[in-house]
């Protein structure tokens, strides 16, 4: 077990071992349990889709630590890419952005679009910190299948298929909402715990 609120350094520090040897963990968010991995290493890449079932035609989100990290990943740092991470991040808001150079592009499912996110979560924190880069964060589940809440599910569903279970317990939270703002006019992909009306507003006053 791993109090999410509060992770010691020692589960940190062997989760983040793990993620730099190529490892797949699973650990909670403040949403529901999320896949990490090292983005940079490709054999940790495709066990992730493994993992998962994923099809490989589909990006991989990645988790950062801040705004500093995002831009660095990024070809194009929009002026609307820069209000939204500045009004909701850390928190429940995905950005699809065109991928720079430095992200390999089995990451970005061979699009060149990549998926960012600032999570609120203490141990995704922790572990970006503590590796010095950003996470592949992607939900834990099968392909198509609903998004582990529970530690106890997490076990159930991906046993066999990940080499580190960080059990923090119940994750309540709502996913996040993926918006796409890599084409002239934004568009919501998935609507989660930011409303689309809510995003509207922000970007018609921008």
């Amino acid at each position: 077990m791993i109090d999410s609120d509060a992770p010691t350094d020692e589960a940190i520090d062997r989760a983040a071992t793990a993620l730099l040897r190529g490892k797949v963990i699973a650990i909670p968010t403040e949403a529901r349990y999320a896949l990490v991995a090292d983005p940079f290493n490709l054999n940790a890449v495709s066990r992730v889709f493994a993992a998962k079932g994923r099809e490989q035609a589909r990006s991989l989100p990645l988790l950062v630590g801040d705004l500093m990290m995002a831009e660095e990943l990024t070809s194009e740092v929009s002026a609307r890419f820069r209000l939204l991470a500045r009004n909701y991040w850390p928190g429940p808001l995905t950005i699809i952005v065109p991928g720079s150079a430095k992200v390999p592009l089995r990451v970005t499912g061979n699009t060149g679009r990549l998926a960012l996110r600032q999570s609120k979560s203490k141990v995704a924190q922790a572990l970006i910190e503590r590796t010095g880069q950003p996470l592949i964060a992607t939900s834990a589940n099968l392909s198509g299948q609903p998004t582990c809440a529970s530690g106890i599910e997490v076990f159930g569903t991906m046993d066999g298929r990940v080499d580190l279970v960080l059990d923090g317990g119940t994750c309540p939270g709502l996913g996040s909402t993926t918006i796409d703002i890599t084409e002239p006019y934004w568009k919501v992909i998935r609507e989660g715990a930011i409303p689309e009306k809510e995003l509207a507003e922000l970007l018609h006053r921008a």
